[in-house]
């Protein structure tokens, strides 16, 4: 039970290290729908500033939040007056993507710099209109948005722009996988063993529950705030060297992946990472003269034991510090690292609850958590390389890793094994089919590891019977649901625009699915195309409270809309039918 106990909890914590890394492409298909809330405004999900201006230039700093990304071929630049003479932008290379509507195009996660060069002869004061468009990862499409900057000599102020309240670049869903994380890389061979030590010294002649809580906390929560000033620190050093713009460059992704590669090599055991011998034998001294059993001697412990972390959990704290160090916040990265100290410091509380016995024994499965980590951390160094090097590229080193893991776990010896070694064969045989496909998708010119395989041509959304009527502009808009309240016949809106690659998705593989044009039957379908993105249409989106399309609504025969089936975002096929279900349900009460 324990064992599987801690099996558990490792399938929670690794998805925590490296979500942050790899999770930058958006699902094909959402489980499910999303309203509006869970999406920020264009001002906020995407920041203009302007960081330098000279005679010669003017820098211009995109900052996309995270889970938003912004489109290379959709930024311009426009002076007024026209006369004004500027330079081609000088835009970094952006992550290449393929889609399978819109082709090759280049995005960008993070933080972007671009250089407009201008005449330094020229002093003229003139405003610049700077044009941008993005998408977030989860399937909105913003429409262009335009901010206008004054640029008077040496100085740029914001002329036109939405206020926008800052953002954090954290949430309590990410600090929750943090504080598992932490757990989990108590569970590690050369750590779990010392927790009964350690507790025997930090409660040292204690028999009160209360008090045992109280030296607990004294020596976690130092530990933690340790862990959290690191983070803070790599957070500003982050940011003072703008780290995350700059990892667009090979020359900054290469060198931080082989460091991955490296931690990893660690973790298989090949070598240890600690700190010099010298300056550990000194901590150690001193955490030998620390007084167990006081407060004072559990929060020198605690600090201590953050300066001495294990060689099992140097590795992986050391990619966290990376991944931090990438970011440029420093609040998020003191918090995430708190987290990651607190979850290290759970088993210490649960010593002191129930005592050691309630701590799983130690045995091989701690060797399978370490091998584990290591693999996580190859594949968080394929995840930063994919930025830079072609996808069919990324796809063949996906596919190697996950044939290698397949291999290890025996997936290609045929000998009789026990039923827990078969298990594992079985998965090394997924992963080896996994490699397989990668392989293929490479060949065929994929890039996406969570898609290897190519899709299957798709039909035209515009078929026979496809009963769908466009509108562009409010009055026509107000002519359809006015003809459709009149008539007593319910409506559905689909909202739709030629640059939002989520739209072509839902017009492609969920309006043209059979049994969604079936129970479309009996609405009016009118598609809102808000391409041109003018402001009618603006005030159009303003009108129902949208950001951008894809959306979906539903309005009953007496004009009023169904709220609940509304939809914003993308949507798989059968989540959309559901949709379609609640509003049937909605009409005939």
């Amino acid at each position: 039970m324990r064992r599987l106990l801690c099996l558990l909890l490792l399938v929670l914590t690794l998805p925590a290290m490296g979500a942050s890394l790899l999770d930058n492409r958006p699902s094909a298909t959402l489980g499910s729908a999303l309203n509006n809330s869970d999406f920020l405004p264009v001002h906020q999900a995407f920041q203009l500033n302007v960081s330098k201006t000279t005679p010669e230039a003017i820098v211009l700093q995109f900052v996309a939040t995270d889970g938003y990304y912004l489109y290379r071929h959709r930024f311009q630049f426009k002076p007024t007056p026209a006369d004004i003479k500027l330079g081609a932008p000088q835009i970094p290379n952006g992550e290449k993507k393929h889609d399978d509507y819109f082709g090759d195009v280049e995005v960008y996660h993070g933080i972007v710099e671009i250089t407009l060069p201008r005449d330094p002869a020229d002093k003229r004061p003139f405003t610049l209109a700077v044009t941008y468009q993005g998408c977030a990862d989860k399937g909105l499409c913003y429409p262009p948005e335009t901010e206008k900057l004054a640029i008077d000599g040496g100085a740029a102020t914001v002329v036109s722009a939405a206020e926008a309240t800052p953002t954090r670049g954290w949430s309590w869903s990410e600090l929750l996988l943090y504080v598992l994380a932490g757990v989990g890389l108590t569970f590690t061979p050369c750590v779990l063993p010392m927790l009964p030590i350690l507790s025997a010294v930090v409660m040292r002649g204690q028999s009160s529950k209360l008090r045992r809580y109280a030296l607990s906390l004294a020596y976690v929560l130092p530990m933690a705030l340790c862990f959290a000033i690191l983070g803070a620190l790599m957070g500003l050093f982050g940011a003072g060297l703008n780290l995350q713009a700059r990892l667009q460059s090979a020359w900054v992704l290469a060198p931080f992946s082989a460091f991955f590669v490296v931690f990893a090599i660690s973790m298989f055991g090949v070598f240890e990472l600690k700190l010099p011998a010298a300056v550990s034998h000194r901590l150690d001294r001193i955490a030998g003269n620390a007084q167990g059993g006081s407060l004072w001697g559990a929060a020198v412990m605690g600090v201590l034991s953050s300066l001495l972390v294990s060689p099992c959990v140097s590795a992986p704290l050391a990619g966290a510090l990376l991944y931090i160090s990438t970011t440029g916040d420093a609040v998020g990265g003191a918090l995430k690292l708190f987290a990651l100290g607190l979850g290290m410091g759970v088993p210490l509380m649960v010593i002191a609850v129930g005592g050691a016995t309630w701590l799983p024994k130690s045995g091989p499965w701690l060797v399978v958590v370490k091998n584990a980590i290591g693999v996580l951390l190859l594949g968080l160094a394929v995840g930063l390389l994919s930025r830079v090097l072609p996808g069919p590229l990324t796809l063949l080193l996906a596919g190697l890793l996950a044939a290698g893991v397949g291999l290890f776990m025996g997936a290609l010896e045929f000998v009789y094994k026990a039923p827990r070694q078969r298990l594992a064969q079985l998965l090394g045989l997924l992963l080896m089919v996994y490699a397989v496909a990668c392989w293929y998708g490479a060949l065929s010119g994929q890039s996406d590891p969570l898609h290897p395989l190519p899709s299957p041509a798709v039909a035209s959304a515009v078929a026979p019977g496809n009963t769908w009527s466009t509108v562009t502009t409010p009055a026509q808009l107000d002519q359809a649901l006015a003809a459709a309240k009149q008539a007593g016949t319910p409506l559905t809106l689909d909202w739709y625009a030629d640059w939002c690659i989520s739209c072509k998705v839902i017009e492609h593989d969920v309006l043209t699915d059979p049994e969604v044009r079936s129970r479309l039957a009996g609405y009016q379908q009118i598609r809102v195309d808000v391409t041109d993105s003018n402001a009618e249409q603006r005030a159009l989106l303003d009108r129902y409270k949208l950001f951008g399309p894809p959306a979906l609504m539903f309005f009953a025969g007496n004009g009023e809309e169904i709220h609940a089936a509304r939809v914003i975002g993308e949507i798989n096929t059968a989540d959309f039918i559901g949709k379609i279900s609640l509003a049937d349900a909605q009409m005939s009460r």
